[in-house]
């Protein structure tokens, strides 16, 4: 399996960003951290292990990329404006730096698909449900969708747009919404095991469902906790059978 590891500026970040490469070809999988900054965490927890089988056939390539949650509402000493102002710009990070990389490293443009479990969910999803003109779909996992479960009662407009279970209900504007309707993989999962909250995938999925959004959920037993075990298995479930 071909692996990199590049360092990029981010001006919208003003500092060194580093992005990890896995596979040759394929589509391309954005996934984010699940617990921490690290763009390599998931490879640490075995899913690129995971996914390994699929990256060596050419099915897909992966691109790993760090979070600045720590710079964000999981930062002690930043105030709340602050911490939004840096999301927005992690936003923009994303959407203007790593896609562009992406698609260089490519030969030119792709299908990218966010991926992430736990907060990297959050940030699969949303960053997808923001931007579907430029991404093709999303897989969240044990996710919450809900960004007032991270800024503990801080709630400004750039936290209503960076909320799916806010923006979505309200979203009306055809331009958007024919983008989202027309689109055919957006993959919920959850379990139903230790530290797994269930009702925060379903809900979502619910406000898709009232939208017409096509989504495709899935909420395993009771077995499955929250933990890069049940992670991992869901997806390569997934590329087995829907990818």
């Amino acid at each position: 399996m071909i692996t990199e590891k590049h360092s990029i500026f981010s001006s919208n970040l003003e500092q060194t960003m580093e992005i990890g490469v896995y596979g040759h070809f394929g589509f391309a999988i954005l996934l984010f951290p699940t617990m921490t900054d690290d763009p390599y965490e998931n490879e640490t927890f075995g899913m690129i292990s995971a996914l390994k089988k699929y990256i060596e056939k050419g099915k897909l390539r992966v691109f790993t990329v760090g979070n600045v949650n720590f710079q964000t509402w999981l930062d002690p000493f930043k105030n709340n404006e602050e911490r939004s102002k840096r999301h927005y710009q992690f936003n923009s990070f994303i959407v203007e730096e790593v896609v562009p990389f992406i698609f260089a490293h490519c030969g030119g443009p792709i299908p990218i698909l966010t991926c992430g479990a736990a907060i990297g969910a959050y940030h699969a999803v949303n960053t997808y449900f923001r931007r579907p003109d430029v991404f093709y779909g999303t897989i969240g996992m044990s996710g919450t969708y809900n960004i007032e479960h991270y800024t503990h009662g801080f709630y400004d407009i750039n936290c209503y747009f960076n909320s799916p279970i806010h923006y979505l209900p309200n979203l009306t504007d055809p331009y958007w919404l024919s983008f989202l309707q027309s689109k055919h993989h957006v993959y919920l999962f959850t379990g139903q095991g230790n530290e797994e909250y269930p009702q925060n995938t379903t809900i979502l999925s619910d406000i898709l469902n009232h939208k017409e959004i096509s989504n495709q959920l899935e909420v395993w037993g009771g077995e499955w906790d929250h933990s890069f075990n049940t992670w991992n298995a869901m997806l390569q479930h997934l590329l087995e059978t829907r990818l």
